[in-house]
């Protein structure tokens, strides 16, 4: 019987033998290459930074006491005092810490309501097979497409009635109505994904639904998780027009609605503004400087073992 041919073995007949080898590019395109690359995240950490420190420098102006004229690079008299100011004082009724404090419960909380129902949604629609599904995630699709403004109204009606419209509780409510869709269709995906072969398994050594879903299924879907957890989160935190008709006393004022209420631009200096809005950036960096990590491991890792 004649021996089956091969790759190399043609190759060898071929006589390429040697020359068969994987190609690499010269050092010095390799070396061009790294070099583009470079320039192009320069270029994109640039088009990041390049309205951030306008913003900066206006905040440590002393020198500007009203509207900025003109575009500066450097601050003409450098001072932390309005940063002073705004931390002390930005509002009447709150300091830059009882701002910060309602964000974060109120983004905290619509995150974890998000999650709560998100979560279950998407798995259900995901792993369970009964009438009404497919017509389910349509309703919830167009959900998503609908833009905040569609559901002032309902919200403030509904929660009018319920008594708890000038309140933290009732804006954690809207804005995880608001987030909810998007929750249900990041990891509902995820939760497609996971094999059901795994969960099987966990059937068979006794575990019931609800252990394989707290120990197999979700921390598989983890990143999904993760990622809907952020924009939810920042979806509470950073929006304001709704903010501003639901709630009606100062102390439930949150870091949002500061920064377009009047009082942050008295006398017209916008330095405070400026201040403000470099102070409310920072709890943000610091999630996202805690959660990268995780993030891109847990997804480096479903690429690898996909």
């Amino acid at each position: 019987m004649a021996e089956p041919i091969t790759v190399r073995a043609a190759a060898d007949r071929m006589g390429l033998g040697a020359r068969s080898r994987v190609y690499r590019p010269p050092r010095a395109r390799r070396a061009v290459v790294r070099a583009l690359e470079m320039v192009a995240l320069l270029l994109i950490a640039l088009f990041v930074i390049v309205p951030i420190w306008p913003t900066l420098v206006l905040a440590l102006d002393a020198s500007v006491p009203g509207f900025p004229d003109e575009l500066r690079l450097w601050p003409g008299d450098l001072s932390l005092q309005v940063f002073v100011d705004v931390w002390i004082a930005p509002t009447r009724e709150l300091s830059y810490l009882g701002l910060l404090r309602n964000s974060l419960i109120v983004a905290g909380g619509a995150a974890l309501i998000s999650l709560v129902f998100g979560i279950t949604m998407a798995y259900a629609f995901a792993r369970l097979r009964f009438p009404g599904r497919r017509v389910g995630q349509g309703i919830i699709l167009v959900g998503s497409l609908l833009p905040f403004v569609a559901l002032m109204t309902p919200l403030f009606l509904l929660l009018s009635v319920i008594g708890i419209r000038s309140s933290l509780l009732g804006l954690m409510i809207v804005y995880a109505a608001f987030s909810l869709p998007l929750a249900v269709w990041l990891t509902r995906a995820s939760f497609s994904a996971v094999p059901e072969d795994l969960e099987a398994a966990a059937f068979v050594d006794g575990a019931g639904r609800l252990t394989t879903f707290l120990r197999i299924t979700l921390p598989l879907a983890l990143p999904s998780i993760l990622v809907a957890a952020v924009i939810a989160f920042l979806i509470g935190y950073s929006e304001f027009a709704i903010g501003w008709l639901f709630v009606t006393k100062g102390e439930d004022v949150t870091l949002a609605m500061a920064l377009w209420g009047p009082e942050i631009r008295e006398g017209g200096a916008f330095a405070r503004l400026a201040a403000l809005c470099v102070l409310m950036t920072i709890p943000v960096i610091l999630i996202f400087v805690v959660l990268q990590r995780r993030m891109l491991r847990d997804v480096r890792t479903g690429l690898l073992e996909g």
